[in-house]
C-alpha cells in the first residue's frame, strides 16, 4: 500500500493542470495535487489534499527575454496602437483543497476548491513613453476561485496505469473586482475567476523503469465553452495545453526525490474586454520535488518550479520560481 501511495503522490505532484493561469501564461502554479485523478492509486475510498502555492511575478518579460520598464514604456501595444502598459508586480498565494473518491477498480472523481489571495500593481501606460505611476492602479483581493470537477477512467489495462481525465472548471470565482481606488475595473485575467465554464480533457500513463525508478507522462487540454461578461465587455480565456513528463526515485524509505519537466502552451485571451496583446505564450519548467511519507495514510510534499524557457506574447510579468507545499491524507 505504501508503494501505491508514493506513486500516486509523485504522479499528481508532477501533473500540470493550472487553475489560475488566466491573465498571462505564467499567472498560476502548474502543479496539481489532486492525486486520485492520475489513476495510480486503485485503493477504494476518499482522500484529502491541501496544497499552498506561492509565486511573485516581478520581472517584465517580452518574447523570450527580459525587458526593462523604460523599454516597455516605449513599446507599442499592437491592440491599442498606443504605448504598452508597464506592470510592477503580481503576487499570488493559493490554497487548493481537493476531495477525491476512487472506486478502487476503474473510475474516480475529484473536486478542487481554490482560495486565492492576489495583490497587483501596475504603472499603466503613458502617452510620453515613460514609467508614470499616476496612470496605474493597485488591487488586492482574497476569495474563492473557480472550482474544478474532474472524473477519470483507468480500466483500460490490468495494471491500471493508463487513463483518461474529463471534467469541467466552473465559474464560481468573482469577476467584478475593482482596484483599490474603487474606480478602475481590475483586468479580467487578474479576477478570482474567468466567468466561463471550461472543458478539461486529458490522458496519462505511468510505469516502473526498474525497482528504484518510475516515470509518468501526461497531456491535458482546457478550453472555455462560453464567454463571460466583464465590466469592459465579453471575455474568453485562451485555450491551454499542458505536456508533462517526470521520473521518481524510490530507493530511500523516508524521502522520495522527483524530477519533472512541465511544458505549457496558452493561446491569447479573446473578447472585447480581453488583453489580446499581453496574454498567452509557451513556458517550460524544470521542477525538482520531494515527498516525505509520515504514515501509510499521510504524506507531505514540496515542489520548486524553475522556468527554463519562456516565450510570451507582448509584455508580461513572470516569476523567477513557483514554490508549493502540501499534505495528502487517505481515509
Amino acid at each position: 500500500m505504501t508503494k501505491i501511495f508514493i506513486n500516486t503522490a509523485i504522479v499528481l505532484a508532477m501533473s500540470a493542470l493550472t487553475q489560475q493561469a488566466l491573465a498571462c501564461a505564467s499567472c498560476g502554479c502548474s502543479l496539481n495535487s489532486d492525486w486520485g485523478t492520475q489513476g495510480v492509486s486503485n485503493q477504494e475510498g476518499f482522500s484529502l489534499d491541501v496544497r499552498f502555492d506561492t509565486l511573485n511575478q516581478n520581472q517584465l518579460w517580452s518574447g523570450k527575454g527580459k525587458i526593462s520598464s523604460a523599454a516597455a514604456a516605449q513599446t507599442t501595444n499592437t491592440q491599442t496602437q498606443s504605448n504598452a502598459e508597464v506592470e510592477n508586480f503580481t503576487q499570488s498565494h493559493t490554497l487548493n483543497a481537493t476531495l477525491d473518491y476512487s472506486s478502487g477498480e476503474s473510475w474516480g472523481v475529484s473536486v478542487v476548491l481554490p482560495v486565492i489571495q492576489r495583490s497587483h500593481e501596475t504603472f499603466g501606460a503613458s502617452d510620453l513613453g515613460v514609467v508614470d505611476a499616476a496612470n496605474g492602479y493597485a488591487s488586492r483581493t482574497t476569495g474563492v476561485g473557480d472550482v474544478r470537477v474532474l472524473g477519470r477512467y483507468f480500466g483500460f489495462t490490468e495494471q491500471k496505469n493508463v487513463g483518461v481525465q474529463f471534467g469541467l472548471k466552473l465559474p464560481t470565482g468573482r469577476t467584478n473586482q475593482m482596484s483599490s481606488d474603487g474606480a478602475t475595473a481590475v483586468d479580467p485575467g487578474l479576477q478570482l475567476g474567468t466567468g466561463t465554464t471550461d472543458m478539461v480533457l486529458g490522458v496519462y500513463a505511468h510505469d516502473n523503469l526498474n525497482q528504484d525508478w518510475g516515470y509518468f507522462t501526461q497531456a491535458l487540454y482546457q478550453r472555455a465553452l462560453n464567454s463571460s461578461t466583464m465590466a469592459a465587455g465579453d471575455f474568453r480565456p485562451g485555450n491551454s495545453l499542458n505536456l508533462n513528463a517526470g521520473v521518481r526515485f524510490e530507493g530511500y524509505e523516508s524521502l522520495k526525490p522527483t524530477l519533472q519537466v512541465n511544458a505549457r502552451v496558452v493561446q491569447r485571451d479573446s473578447g472585447s474586454a480581453a488583453d489580446t496583446y499581453a496574454t498567452g505564450g509557451t513556458l517550460v519548467y524544470v521542477t525538482p520535488g520531494l515527498i516525505a511519507p509520515i504514515t501509510d495514510k499521510l504524506a507531505v510534499y514540496s515542489n520548486l518550479q524553475i522556468p527554463v524557457y519562456q516565450n510570451v506574447n507582448g509584455i508580461q510579468l513572470t516569476p523567477r520560481y513557483i514554490f508549493s507545499l502540501g499534505a495528502h491524507l487517505n481515509f
